[in-house]
């Protein structure tokens, strides 16, 4: 019977889509095996990719860009850009909406995460973006900074290490690329349960995504989402919290969450967006 039901859960894992969302905790391998950056440039197309590097969230964005474009040049990319956009007006820019609309892969780089929806949101380019994400038409990837602005509500900033309450989180809106979700990174290696909690309080209609560094929480079209690297994945599922009392308390005062559900992933865990469904690795299917 347990082999039956491991069968079936197989069966319905839907085979990998070949564009996907990449959203990263931040300090990724760069050197070694290089695995979350090497699923995203196979994502990309291998050796057919033509990946634009944004990295608009870094104080040093042609230093940052550069390290990227050496990584997916060493992959052996077909075509690696750096689109070093600083201003909104730039988003204007035919060269960089013509690049934007050809390539098979973007990657957000780390910084901060207001400076970059600052410089993209409600733009030429980034309509571009959405609108060739949504049609399965291009891979986006995003690390730390770039990681947190994939949601519709966004953690601009913040504390760490307390007991969930208001004032621990600093909320702001993102690039919506996965609206249902919050995300935070860096997690477990700054301590941020406390903070993502306190952003669910306040969005109970989300879900929390805390993801490690070095560890990738990979969005599938079709809802799945898969987890690689080193770390893990902590989902906050709050459909069934039965109460909160995060309308009615001052700013630093503890929140209570009730009947939170909490999952914590690792490699090859799936979890399913819509469904909330979880499977382990061993179920999974190999891309």
């Amino acid at each position: 019977m347990p082999e039956l039901q491991a069968k079936l859960l197989e069966m319905r894992t839907p085979q990998a889509t070949k564009t996907a969302v990449l959203v990263i905790g931040g300090a990724e391998d760069k050197v070694h095996g290089r695995e979350i950056l090497r699923t995203f440039f196979a994502r990309a197309g291998a050796n057919d990719a033509h990946i634009a590097i944004i990295p608009s969230a870094s104080r040093e964005p042609s230093i940052i860009g550069g390290r990227y474009i050496r990584i997916f040049e060493d992959m052996g990319a077909k075509k690696v850009e750096l689109l070093d956009i600083r201003e909104r007006e730039q988003c204007e820019y035919r060269d960089y909406q013509q690049s934007l609309e050809a390539c098979t892969g973007v990657f957000l780089t780390g910084g901060d995460q207001l400076r970059l929806c600052g410089v993209l949101s409600d733009t030429p380019a980034m309509d571009i973006i959405r609108q060739r994400v949504r049609s399965g038409e291009l891979t986006l990837a995003g690390t730390s900074a770039g990681a947190a602005v994939m949601g519709h509500h966004m953690i601009a900033g913040g504390g760490s290490g307390e007991s969930p309450n208001r004032s621990l989180v600093d909320m702001a809106t993102g690039l919506g690329f996965i609206p249902e979700v919050i995300v935070d990174q860096h997690f477990n290696n700054r301590n941020r349960m406390g903070r993502l909690m306190s952003a669910i309080a306040s969005h109970p209609d989300r879900l929390g995504i805390g993801i490690d560094e070095d560890t990738c929480a990979l969005f599938e079209r079709d809802g799945w989402l898969q987890v690689l690297g080193k770390g893990s994945v902590t989902i906050i599922d709050p459909t069934e919290v039965t109460h909160t009392n995060e309308p009615h308390v001052g700013a630093t005062e503890p929140l209570n969450l009730h009947n939170l559900r909490l999952h914590i992933l690792s490699h090859g865990d799936r979890f399913h967006l819509y469904q909330r469904t979880v499977l382990p690795a061993v179920y999974r299917i190999s891309n």
